[in-house]
């Protein structure tokens, strides 16, 4: 059995006041494992840090997280707790992994994007400057290999 988590008590309750800004201390408790006192115990710290706001609400309390604020970690103080609490719960943009786009096709220098048109015998060509034998083939070899009956 596992006897250790990622996440510390007050990452936990955080999580918790989130899902359910009206839970109850006694619902925190029994959902960390912890006593009803450690629960208020860390819903204190977080007040008195100002990442959660306590108010009353008739007989219960609400609680709002303070997401602009960055965490308190040294390191990691480029992150706020919104975002974080975003990816752990799986909600808002921070949550979302962004899926590279798909490389668009490289078209070589000098060379149009738009589709070529098949050469139709005894028509002219549709491409300027290309109704005459290919560099690269012999002298009077025609587009297609063929060498051209004559002198």
């Amino acid at each position: 059995m596992v006897s250790w988590t990622f996440l510390t008590s007050h990452a936990r309750v955080l999580l918790l006041v989130a899902h359910d800004p009206g839970v109850r201390l006694r619902d925190v408790a029994a959902s960390l494992g912890i006593t009803e006192r450690s629960a208020f115990s860390i819903i204190t710290d977080l007040v008195e840090a100002g990442y959660v706001i306590k108010e009353k609400d008739g007989r219960r309390n609400r609680y709002h997280i303070q997401a602009h604020l960055p965490l308190p970690e040294p390191t990691s103080q480029e992150r706020t707790v919104g975002e974080v609490l975003a990816l752990l719960t799986g909600t808002g943009p921070a949550a979302t992994p962004k899926r590279p786009r798909p490389p668009e096709p490289r078209v070589p220098a000098g060379t149009s994007s738009a589709p070529r048109r098949k050469q139709v015998p005894g028509k002219p060509s549709a491409n300027p400057g290309g109704g005459g034998p290919r560099r690269d083939s012999p002298r009077g070899a025609v587009p297609d290999g063929r060498r051209q009956a004559g002198p």
